[in-house]
């Protein structure tokens, strides 16, 4: 068991707002961006099961970023992440939806773990209204660290000059971005695209950390204690195997933590394109992650010698794990929102097609019976955001998936398995925290 005693000390701040689309994770970017320019090392944390503003975020650091949970991680390994981010300059912190939107909220994890909010207010069209906005968000919950405001979409250096004067002297206004379309960035089903995507994002973040400090200071928070945990290493569990992980274009929802944890646990991660490579590399284990299948469908469907080498790997007995792009995959049909289809995998019996719309938005949490699927633990935490519907709701499809999971890890609590061929999108909890290690 490993143990610091020393506390460490790290300036840090809670990015939030009062909704989505107020521009948190633009404003996150630059000042990542604007802080790297003076040249301090900055640790980015997403808040809540999220895999495309990370990307975005972790583009500006330079680094990979982290999410902290409180629901699917526990209090306990979020403090472990953030003291071992401490010895960085800055600590900064993307928040979810709204500041107290959801049952693990942005307010939550702030209070919890005593780290001081800053909320961003799309400021276009607003003047004295702005500074109600902020005070009503300080003040709906008692005891909210609370260290300040930060104005978006501000119209001119007069407007900043208004906005700021509206503030009490206890809500500080710490940076006012100016509005400029040209650090937008682009969305589409699901979130924001894909920094991989974006060509000019590099520029865009540029811009965006000169505007930051263009009207107002860019304002450093203050230092934040930060306790030291003890941890234990995990068991060397995956010693000598290797586990074939899927990433690419389609296939890019992914955890960095479970790819650390698998790493920790003796695994070797070997990686490969169902895009662009013709057969899976030589493996004990795969692993099918969530991402955009639906946009790459006629390019699967094409690449009929991996859709071969999947079923040639699953008929040697080999386990698979596959996550909601992943598991779309190996369904025999997918059909995107247009009406568009082709022919996945077809390793599992059933079909889905994208819906134009949000299905289902939740976190879920499971437990199965252990002799029913033959697999030692089963009370699992997850995330699911459903764009999609499969009218073949059979559970073979999850025992057939459950039953080739089972001999990759036997533990007494083994790796979760957050399967539904009726999910978009269902996010994997930290393999470690819940499923694997707790008591």
């Amino acid at each position: 068991m490993n143990k610091s005693s020393a506390a460490r000390h790290c300036p840090a701040i809670l990015i939030s707002a009062p909704a989505s689309g107020q521009g948190k994770t633009t404003i996150t970017a630059a000042f990542t961006y604007y802080h790297r320019q003076q040249n301090r090392k900055v640790c980015v944390f997403k808040t809540g099961p999220d895999f495309i503003d990370p990307q975005i975020l972790s583009f500006a650091c330079g680094q990979p970023v982290y999410q902290l949970d409180l629901w699917m991680m526990g209090e306990t390994h979020c403090r472990e992440m953030l003291y071992n981010a401490a010895d960085a300059d800055i600590i900064l912190i993307e928040g979810v939806m709204g500041l107290f939107d959801g049952d693990s909220s942005s307010a939550d994890l702030a209070q919890t773990l005593d780290v001081p909010v800053a909320v961003v207010i799309d400021a276009g069209g607003m003047a004295q209204t702005f500074a109600a906005v902020a005070y009503g968000l300080a003040h709906y919950r008692a005891n909210l660290p609370f260290v300040g405001v930060i104005a978006n979409k501000v119209g001119s250096p007069g407007h900043a000059k208004l906005l700021e004067e509206a503030l009490p002297d206890s809500m500080p206004l710490l940076a006012a971005m100016a509005k400029d379309e040209t650090v937008g960035l682009p969305s589409r089903h699901l979130g924001l695209v894909q920094a991989d995507e974006i060509a000019d994002l590099d520029l865009r973040l540029v811009r965006a950390a000169e505007l930051l400090s263009s009207l107002a200071p860019c304002r450093l928070p203050q230092p934040v204690a930060f306790a030291p945990i003890a941890t234990s290493p995990p068991p060397p569990l995956l010693a000598g195997k290797r586990i074939a992980v899927a990433r690419d274009a389609a296939f890019s929802f992914i955890y960095q933590a479970n790819l650390d944890c698998l790493q920790a646990m003796g695994a070797e991660l070997t990686f490969f394109s169902p895009l662009a490579d013709h057969a899976l590399p030589e493996a004990d284990g795969l692993y099918l992650p969530g991402g955009y299948p639906e946009l790459h469908l006629q390019t699967l469907a094409d690449n009929v010698a991996m859709k071969q080498s999947v079923h040639a790997y699953h008929q040697a007995g080999k386990p698979i794990y596959a996550e909601c792009g992943g598991f779309l995959y190996l369904l025999e049909r997918l059909t995107d929102k247009d009406g568009h289809a082709a022919e996945m995998a077809g390793l599992l019996p059933g079909s889905a097609q994208m819906q134009k719309s949000l299905v289902n938005l939740a976190c879920t949490a499971c437990s199965w019976n252990k002799a029913k699927f033959a697999v030692t633990v089963f009370i699992t935490r997850n995330w699911k955001q459903r764009c999609s519907h499969s009218p073949n709701r059979s559970r073979n499809a999850i025992v057939a998936v459950a039953k080739t999971f089972t001999g990759w890890v036997r533990c007494k609590r083994l790796i979760c398995i957050t399967i539904s061929h009726s999910i978009r999108r269902l996010r994997l909890d930290f393999f470690y925290e819940r499923s694997l290690y707790s008591a």
